[in-house]
């Protein structure tokens, strides 16, 4: 293989990447917690959209399961974004690890 040939793969390959991080991007996926009584939904690059709370979730006097359900929640929404992310940038390297993509 010439350096020409690899350097136009190299540079396609970045191409791909881009586009695949901006598809990320704009890629939601949901977290939830207690049965559905908290939901977060985070985009493929680990930004928080939205958080919901059931009414039924809310009691004054019981704080501290609340937040566990939003952190429960916040980290099923991290993971299942971590997941996505790193099967759609496989797609574009072909399953080679690249240091800083995931």
């Amino acid at each position: 293989m010439n350096q020409a040939h690899l350097l136009a793969q190299f540079k396609k390959m970045q191409a791909e990447m881009q586009k695949a991080q901006e598809e990320l991007a704009g890629t939601i996926v949901s977290g939830t917690a207690g049965g559905g009584a908290v939901t977060v939904d985070v985009t493929c690059n680990q930004r928080v959209k939205r958080v919901t709370i059931r009414k039924d979730a809310v009691d004054p006097d019981d704080v501290e399961t609340l937040e566990d359900l939003v952190t429960a929640a916040v980290n099923d929404a991290l993971t299942k974004a971590g997941e996505t992310s790193q099967k759609r940038m496989a797609s574009v390297t072909g399953g080679m690890k690249i240091p800083g993509l995931m």
